[in-house]
């Protein structure tokens, strides 16, 4: 026997086969079915999260206020500049905004945060229930009780739960 009939001569081809680019289109797709969902459900869990924040954020600023004036929240009327320029003891508010003598109580904000769900979102308004229907209202204040919560009326987030009982 010569030398080359001993040596066999074994041509591989390179690539994939069908089976193993089924399988791959599969798990593609099984990963893709279980990532879609839960990435949709994330822009509006971003926007339920920024409620609730800027509920804290409010409710913070408010609770702070009552404790500075001996037990008192902000009237209606004045709630957007009690808690954005500086006050006094009796909650009058500077007119020339800023700190003085008398007026050395806040400012509480820089700014109401926006409404980040619902009809009314990116409103920043503040005023109570009866008012809500105002365009530019993004929360509604109830000064008796010093709770604040969002203008939505059937809104709810993806638990089923109102955006007005956050």
């Amino acid at each position: 026997m010569s030398n080359s009939s001993r040596h066999v001569v074994r041509v591989r081809k390179n690539g994939f086969s069908l089976i193993e680019l089924v399988i791959v289109v599969v798990i593609i797709a099984i990963i893709g079915a279980i990532a879609i969902p839960k990435m949709s459900r994330g822009a509006s869990g971003a926007a339920d999260s920024a409620l609730v924040q800027n509920l804290s954020v409010l409710r913070s600023a408010i609770d702070l206020y009552q404790t500075e004036h001996g037990g008192s929240y902000p009237t209606a009327a004045a709630i957007n500049d009690a808690l954005l320029k500086y006050t006094d003891d009796q909650g009058a508010i500077n007119g020339t905004g800023t700190k003085d003598a008398t007026h050395i109580y806040g400012p509480y904000l820089r700014s109401v945060p926006t409404l980040p769900v619902g009809a009314k979102k990116g409103q920043n308004g503040i005023d109570i229930a009866a008012n809500s229907a105002t365009a530019t209202v993004g929360w509604i204040y109830d000064p008796a009780l010093g709770t604040m919560k969002a203008n939505t009326t059937t809104e709810q987030d993806a638990k089923n739960i109102a955006y007005n009982t956050y």
